[in-house]
């Protein structure tokens, strides 16, 4: 007969627990000292450089936490991260406090295991990120609430509120906390009188606390971030990929963990209904996140509900998930021997590991950007974590060569730029032009408010400058477009040096202004604005044999292009012959200022018997009079001889 019994000695379960926190943590340690800060954790490190009690985005919890721990060691990504580190490694001994009273000590301790095992849970601390504070601030207002019902100690109670106020000091998901409180108190909870427990008012009084930096910022400044929050980032309109949530949360935290949860939230409604409190209790802390999300999913930003926002209702489940494995195991043993269905069991927490392992792996890949293109290829990994030390100290080499007498203010194209100049020490003063992704991010408000945006740049007149742009996040009509909005705003731009790092996956292009002036006497002086061409033969896909012509265009206003190279395989192969006359070019494309119209067309022979049979990609490199290179018109060809 079968052992019915699923047990495990505690001693066991601790030194599994030790040895699984050990692998994760260091890990994250590693990690969080090689990768670069990217832009959303830049940008909180720049907030805490301007304390406040709010900005546009988010209140200060999280740019207070970024800036206690920068000054540890300035300009270091760990530095900046190592608070979160902290909070977010303690989060398998928080669920296991949690856990404690509610649960047997065993189960506890494998609760705290399984946080482990839950892949993006595992992950946290490894960024300076909002949700670290708002997982540790949440787990800790259920864990305190708990003793508060239970106990009904004032010092449960003052704990909830400070914890709740912090909570809500952090993001305003915070909120979702203190609302699953609300409906179990309203619902649930049925000891006689709690509305007339003082130490629940003194914790709620104390908890509101927490609105106060939001509500002063957005009645100063016209409810920008609320605006934002609730009504300019998402669509509102339904979307259909909405109603993959499920199906994409299943497959963030592995398929056999979620069906898990789905067991426990099951189990736990039960108990609620035949008047569990602490099911009900966790229960409404678990299912208001995780609808909430579920429900908005199609109506709002897939971006941000399809991932990491559901967390905060995983994480309460995972006090009662070692019980549910023990009724699935039951149920396994109808129809497998013991020891298999001990293996199924668990096979769940160690593939919910593996996805721990493949998570690190996604990220830390960026570390290694060198090394694993010469197998992937470039075009592949996020660089987003990555080139940023690569940059700074090219830009400081950059501004000893050029601004020898005097250090220069800094104009960048997008806000993470600039942030990052200014992390690196490079200058005490940076603008920004990024009128897009700072307003798709909530930010440029803020950048508005400290006086670093383009309107701002007139308090600067008469400044010199370098100007910089990431060209692998800009298209050229959108550098185009930048490049013009900074030509008015200097007496003349000059274009200094490219840098290009990961094979071209991230590059920035360098110029010089010599003084910031008035837009009434600025742009005078031609622009260098990049170069643009196009292959019109051969097109993407063609068979080709033989000699093959290649034949396009290129132009370059203000500057003019001076070289096309053919590039090959991404190799430069032969500069190809240009100044064909081209009226068709000059009149589609508007061209107004290129010195060489209409002679932009170019073409160029080859013999194909030099090529492998099979899939080649082709390529221009454009060159223009001030030697700014432009790689265009990549194509595939298939030679067949």
């Amino acid at each position: 007969m079968q052992d019915r019994n699923l047990q495990f000695a505690p001693a066991t379960v601790i030194k599994l627990l030790a040895v699984l926190f050990l692998v994760v943590f260091i890990v994250k340690l590693y990690l969080a000292a090689v990768l670069d800060l990217y832009s959303d954790e830049i940008f909180y490190w720049q907030e805490s450089t301007h304390p406040a009690l709010a900005y546009s985005d988010l209140p200060f919890m999280t740019a207070m936490l970024t800036g206690l721990g920068a000054p540890l060691a300035p300009g270091q990504a760990l530095a900046a991260r190592s608070l979160f580190l902290a909070l977010g490694s303690s989060l398998p001994f928080l669920v296991y406090w949690i856990a404690r009273p509610v649960t047997s000590h065993l189960q506890a301790l494998e609760s705290a295991v399984l946080t482990l095992c839950l892949p993006l849970g595992a992950f946290v601390g490894l960024l300076a990120v909002p949700d670290v504070p708002l997982l540790f601030f949440g787990l800790l207002s259920i864990g305190l609430f708990e003793r508060a019902l239970r106990r009904g100690d004032l010092k449960f109670w003052l704990g909830t509120g400070i914890v709740v106020a912090c909570g809500l000091s952090t993001h305003y998901r915070f909120v979702l906390y203190p609302l699953a409180t609300l409906i179990y108190l309203f619902f649930f909870h049925k000891k006689p009188g709690h509305w007339r427990t003082p130490g629940l008012w003194v914790a709620m009084g104390i908890a509101l606390l927490g609105l106060v930096p939001v509500i002063n910022f957005n009645l100063s400044n016209q409810l920008a971030s609320a605006s934002f929050y609730l009504l300019e980032r998402h669509p509102w309109e339904f979307q259909v990929q909405g109603l993959l949530h499920l199906f994409k949360q299943a497959g963030l935290v592995t398929p056999p963990l979620y069906a898990v949860f789905a067991l426990t939230l099951w189990h736990l409604l039960g108990r609620a209904r035949r008047g569990d409190q602490i099911a009900a209790l966790f229960l409404c802390f678990s299912l208001i996140n995780i609808l909430v999300y579920m429900l908005l999913a199609p109506w709002t930003d897939s971006s941000s509900t399809s991932i990491h926002w559901p967390l905060s209702g995983y994480f309460p489940l995972l006090v009662f998930v070692p019980a549910s494995l023990r009724q699935l195991y039951q149920l396994l043993l109808v129809r497998y021997t013991q020891k298999t269905a001990i293996r199924l069991l668990l096979a769940i927490p160690a593939l919910g590991f593996a996805g721990t392992v493949v998570a690190f792996t996604g990220v830390g890949s960026q570390g290694f950007q060198q090394q694993l293109q010469a197998v992937l290829g470039t075009g592949v990994l996020s660089n987003k974590m990555a080139g940023w030390k690569e940059f700074s100290a090219y830009t400081e080499d950059l501004i000893q060569k050029v601004f020898a007498v005097k250090q220069p203010i800094i104009i960048t194209d997008n806000y993470y730029s600039s942030a990052q100049v200014e992390f690196a020490n490079l200058t005490e003063l940076s603008y920004t032009l990024d009128n897009d992704k700072a307003v798709n991010d909530g930010r440029l408000t803020q950048y508005q408010i400290w006086q670093r945006d383009e309107t701002a740049l007139q308090n600067s007149n008469g400044e010199s400058a370098l100007f910089l742009t990431e060209d692998s996040e800009l298209t050229i009509p959108a550098k185009q477009e930048v490049l013009q909005r900074m030509c008015t705003n200097t007496d003349q731009l000059e274009f200094l040096e490219q840098l290009n790092l990961f094979n071209g996956d991230k590059r920035f292009s360098f110029y010089k202004a010599n003084r910031i002036t008035s837009r009434a006497g600025a742009g005078t002086s031609p622009c260098p604005y990049p170069s643009q061409g196009w292959i019109d033969r051969p097109v993407d896909g063609d068979r080709v044999s033989g000699v093959m012509l290649i034949s396009g265009w290129a132009f370059n206003e203000d500057i003019g292009v001076e070289q096309i190279f053919l590039v090959l395989n991404g190799t430069r192969f032969q500069q190809v012959s240009y100044g064909r006359p081209r009226p068709d070019v000059v009149e589609a494309m508007g061209v107004d200022s290129d010195p060489n119209k209409p002679g932009l067309g170019f073409s160029y022979s080859l013999d194909t018997q030099t090529l492998k049979n099979g899939s080649n990609s082709i390529a221009l490199e454009i060159i223009n009079n001030v030697g700014e290179v432009q790689l265009y018109g990549e194509r595939e060809v298939i030679v067949s001889n």
